[in-house]
């Protein structure tokens, strides 16, 4: 058994969501999920198929963002993976639909900070172990960081 470390590479001003899924349709409902929630979006989804071929399938509306989400997932290289690279959108955006779509059976990231997907490789193929959105805890929150968080969200028209 062997583990590795890999660094999602993040794009200036994208963010990316990250998750496991289990059918070869999984890219075709996930672009259909994304630009029936938010039309115009900007985006690259890849899927890691688990027999057969065992390919790279992925889709999009932007060429670089669909490059990048092929390439990543193949560094990844675990099955039933999926990674989908956005801009001019964040993941809160289509979370929901995401969860929607029959074959995902679950998002372990979702993120615009430094990624890192832990991988252990057997004899058989390779599994995500765990991913590492960020950076460690620095500390609890003070009044003063609450109130910046609560002027932040405002001002990016989430809150009123």
């Amino acid at each position: 058994m062997k583990f590795e470390i890999i660094d999602v590479k993040i794009p200036e001003g994208c963010n990316v969501i990250f998750g496991i899924s289990h059918f070869i349709k999984t890219v075709e409902d996930l672009y259909e999920a994304i630009v029936n929630t938010v039309p115009g979006a900007k985006f690259g989804i890849a899927f890691a198929e688990a027999s057969g071929p065992c390919l790279i399938r992925y889709e999009g509306t932007d060429e670089e963002l669909k490059k990048l989400a092929a390439e990543t997932l193949l560094k990844i290289g675990c099955g039933h993976t999926f990674i989908i690279f956005m801009k001019g959108m964040y993941p809160i955006n289509i979370m929901q639909r995401i969860k929607d779509v029959p074959e995902v059976c679950t998002i372990l990231a979702a993120t615009a900070n430094p990624l890192q997907v832990v991988v252990v490789e057997t004899s058989q193929g390779r599994g995500v172990v765990a991913v590492i959105d960020g950076y460690k805890s620095k500390g609890i929150e003070t009044e003063e960081d609450i109130k910046k968080r609560r002027e932040f969200l405002r001002k990016i028209g989430y809150k009123f």
